[in-house]
């Protein structure tokens, strides 16, 4: 033992305070890997990737990626490709610091090069390996094989389209043949129903390299809804087989729409501009031997116009159909069969499916003429797919039971048209039974009085009269004169007046449908100066919406009809009923055909816009005076 290790006193103290300086230090190491988790072992992933089209003869990488190192790699067999080399292995590492903490990841990729024979579709069976004494097997992967081009010794282009473009280098012109690249316009289906989605697809076809795109100029699709398909920003070519030729592909624009009108609709022609590499015929001497000089040719394309063919919808059409087309599931939702008077009740539909979502209509509930109902409200969720609007439709109806009492909620029915079996299907929700008990009290407005208290004059000082008095007869009497009478029956027949006058007013307020009628005009038209703000900002969309529930709105007050059950044949039938001409009724539904047009296939611009609007006021105005000359 040192001297350094005894004190004075001959205790032994330096070795405590070790002990005492590395306990922090462990607690400290200890708390750092506590809150890191990097250090855990990774969940081990084992992915195989290759091309999933190929060329006859031609050879493709064959690659598994795994994230540990592994052992033991066995290859499945694989039938009707061969193989020419591998594995040939290759290691990276990553390391990163986020917000402190480190983390790192290895990737070991093992590639093998095979060939395939013969055209056809293949099956690369799951490859497995062994991690850590654990086996673990890769992923399947589907290969198909093209046959070369029709012409043998050009690949991917044709010896046509070589020699088109050896004579043009000839003449200093290097160009490119409408076989080396073009687009197409592809349909997924061209006979349908009317509102029944399909998909238009733009697909660049090239054997040439692209190097830059210029001025793009899609069809217009007048006729229908329009939703685009969302398609990656970075896009990878494909190789499809075409006419004969192997060409690399892809897609520029996929669209979905339906048909607003039944017929044979044509969609034109669209345009787009591009930059291709092209070889000159020309070679130039390098460190690598001679070499092609390639050169950046401009080209036009166009695309090939579509025809469709657009079936209308079959003519016996139930009273529940609610304008929509594809495959529908319904799902009711009350909040409460027990309730109280004067607290809210919801019912929930889900109408869930593909198919027109969008465009379809609130179904109608018939809710007891005692609750007190409010707007519905509407929730979309859904995405644009190849086949349609895929997703749910969520309405919410609420509305306030005033009396308690038992009451009946009948099935809701909502319909719709199956494109598939061409027929239409009804849904239909549970009848509900409904118990509303008494309120609490106090709910009801209280009434307030005024205490009056007579005021009293006093008697004891009067002030003197001065001036010549006015004396009466004594024989004259007030009682009994004409003033006398006069002051009794004025107040009296003005007071019955009164009476009559304001007993009519509340006879005419509680005919809730005879204040409608009174106020629809004057209802329409400001909804109309709305429009007009619209129609200023060359806001198309939000100005037929606006014209389309002025008009909605008039009917529904004039005819006293719910919104809710107004449709194109009850307000002709109805108009027609009223005494309104049929040049006035055609005019009105000419427009409301406009608008709804309009909506969904815009076209035209301030013009239209302008014409409708007018046309909607001048309408109204004729039909106002119409009604009052019939009265």
């Amino acid at each position: 033992m040192t001297t350094d290790e005894i004190t004075e006193t001959g205790s032994i103290t330096k070795p405590m305070k070790k002990r005492k300086n590395i306990h922090p230090i462990l607690l400290l190491i200890w708390v750092m890997l506590a809150g890191n988790t990097s250090w855990l072992p990774a969940q081990v992933t084992f992915k195989a990737t290759a091309p999933a089209t190929v060329v006859e003869g031609e050879q493709f990488r064959l690659s598994y990626h795994l994230n540990k190192e592994g052992r033991d790699l066995r290859l499945p067999e694989l039938k009707g490709l061969e193989l020419l080399f591998g594995p040939s292995t290759s290691t990276s590492y990553s390391q990163s610091i986020i917000n402190g903490k480190s983390s790192s990841e290895m990737s070991v990729t093992y590639t093998y090069i095979l060939m395939a024979n013969k055209a056809g579709s293949y099956t690369i069976p799951a490859a497995s390996i062994t991690v850590d004494g654990s086996n673990y097997q890769s992923n399947s992967l589907q290969v198909k094989v093209l046959p070369p081009d029709e012409s043998r010794g050009v690949a991917p282009g044709d010896e046509g389209s070589k020699q088109e473009r050896s004579s043009a280098s000839g003449t200093g012109a290097a160009t490119v043949s409408a076989n080396d690249a073009f687009i197409r316009a592809i349909l997924s289906k061209n006979n349908l129903y009317e509102q029944e989605g399909f998909t238009v697809t733009f697909r660049l076809y090239t054997t040439l390299n692209v190097v830059n795109f210029g001025k793009i100029h899609f069809p217009e699709f007048e006729g229908f809804m329009v939703e685009e398909i969302d398609l990656p920003v970075n896009k990878q070519l494909q190789m499809e087989r075409y006419n004969g030729r192997n060409y690399y592909t892809a897609d520029l624009r996929k669209t979905l729409l339906f048909p607003q009108r039944s017929g044979r609709i044509t969609i034109p022609s669209g345009s787009l501009e591009m930059v291709f590499s092209v070889p000159s015929g020309k070679k130039i001497s390098s460190f690598f031997g001679p070499q092609e000089v390639m050169v950046d040719v401009k080209k036009a394309l166009k695309t090939n116009p579509l025809e469709i063919a657009v079936k209308p919808l079959p003519e016996n059409k139930p009273e529940s159909y609610a304008n929509a087309v594809g495959n529908f599931t319904l799902k009711p939702l009350l909040s409460n069969t027990v309730t109280r008077a004067n607290e809210a009740i919801t019912l929930q539909l889900e109408i869930s499916g593909t198919g027109n979502l969008k465009l379809i209509r609130t179904p109608e509930v018939a809710f007891p003429d005692n609750f007190e109902r409010y707007d519905p409200t509407v929730d979309n969720i859904f995405n644009v797919t190849t086949n349609g609007l895929t997703g749910m439709r969520r309405i919410e109806y609420m509305v306030i039971p005033r009396y308690e009492g038992s009451y009946t909620l009948p099935p809701v029915e909502f319909t719709y048209f199956d494109p598939g079996s061409a027929t239409y299907k009804t849904l239909t929700t549970p009848e509900y039974r409904l118990n509303v008990e008494k309120g609490e009290s106090g709910s009801a407005p209280g009434t307030s009085f005024v205490n009056r208290q007579d005021v009293k004059v006093e008697q004891d000082i009067r002030f003197l009269k001065t001036g010549v008095p006015a004396f009466q007869s004594r024989d004259r009497f007030f009682v009994g004169s004409l003033g006398y009478w006069l002051w009794i029956l004025i107040p009296l027949l003005s007071l019955i007046t009164f009476y009559l006058i304001y007993r009519k007013q509340v006879r005419e307020n509680a005919n809730v449908t005879l204040m409608r009628n009174r106020k629809a005009n004057k209802i329409a038209l400001k909804r109309l100066k709305l429009a007009e703000r619209y129609l200023r900002e060359q806001k198309s969309e939000n100005f037929h919406e606006e014209v389309l529930r002025a008009l909605w709105g008039y009917f529904s007050d004039k005819l006293a009809i719910p919104v809710a059950r107004l449709s194109r044949d009850n307000v002709e039938s109805e108009l027609k009923s009223t005494g309104i001409g049929e040049e006035l009724t055609s005019r009105f539904l000419r427009i409301l055909d406009n608008c709804e047009f309009a909506r969904y296939a815009p076209a035209g611009g301030d013009t239209a816009m302008e014409s409708i609007y007018q046309d909607t006021l001048d309408a109204i105005g004729a039909m106002e005076n119409r009604l009052k000359k019939s009265k």
